[in-house]
């Protein structure tokens, strides 16, 4: 029964993913705060069929960054881009470039600031991609950075990779570190959705001008530390 509602979720999901970025793209096109209001209405009715149809929930811990930062969080499914996206006030995403054609989602990212980078052209992409940031740093918002570059299964461990501190040099802004433990919740493969509280923990921020082996040593045990405790919690819960 529950894989039958987590399919019926995630149709539902990315229907009115297509419906109210359609009916908002007006918004959207308007003004950047008119394109995230439109993604924050829709972010409502996601987790509130998430709740209803899965009996899922989230939790935000600790203190969401404002004004000109970066986050560097763990990423382990598409659950945590989503309460990111909801629990930040304007953020701005690294994303695929063959993502600018995808329906709807192109649209709004573009609009709200997103950086793109093309993968596979090595250290070309990477240039053009700092090039970008430099360029749009003075631009308000959030900036996130998933800083092992990829999704990673809970309990897995992946390298840091450290263009991350290339970012954080460059953007010039505290760089809060942020915990998940969704990846219990919402499978990287598969339609399942598991009841329970996923959790996202924004940690205190590294300020501005740490050495690289400061920045990565200690960004790596922040987020490694807490995402460990917030799995052991989940599973002691909620048995997943």
């Amino acid at each position: 029964m529950q894989m039958i509602r987590s399919a019926i979720f995630q149709i539902w999901m990315y229907g009115m993913m297509m419906v109210i970025g359609t009916i908002g793209l007006p918004c959207a096109i308007w003004s950047r705060a008119g394109a995230y209001w439109v993604i924050d209405k829709y972010l409502d009715l996601v987790f509130w069929s998430l709740r209803v149809m899965c009996g899922l929930t989230y939790e935000v811990r600790g203190t969401p960054p404002t004004g000109h930062a970066m986050v560097a969080s763990k990423h382990q499914c598409f659950l945590d881009v989503l309460i990111l996206v909801k629990s930040l006030p304007q953020p701005k995403f690294i994303f695929k470039r063959s993502l600018v054609w995808a329906p709807i989602l192109g649209i709004y990212a573009l609009r709200t600031g997103a950086t793109t980078v093309s993968r596979g052209k090595g250290a070309e992409s990477f240039q053009d991609m700092m090039a970008r940031i430099a360029a749009n740093k003075s631009e308000p918002g959030q900036f996130v950075i998933y800083p092992q570059g990829t999704r990673v299964l809970p309990g897995v461990k992946a390298r840091y990779k450290e263009g991350v501190y290339a970012i954080y040099r460059t953007y010039d802004a505290p760089c809060t570190p942020a915990a998940v433990n969704t990846g219990l919740f919402w499978p990287r493969t598969g339609l399942i959705r598991r009841p329970g509280v996923a959790v996202v923990e924004f940690l205190d921020p590294i300020e501005p001008g740490s050495s690289k082996d400061d920045f990565m040593g200690e960004l790596e045990h922040r987020i490694e530390t807490a995402s460990d405790l917030l799995h052991v919690e989940a599973r002691t819960k909620f048995n997943v």
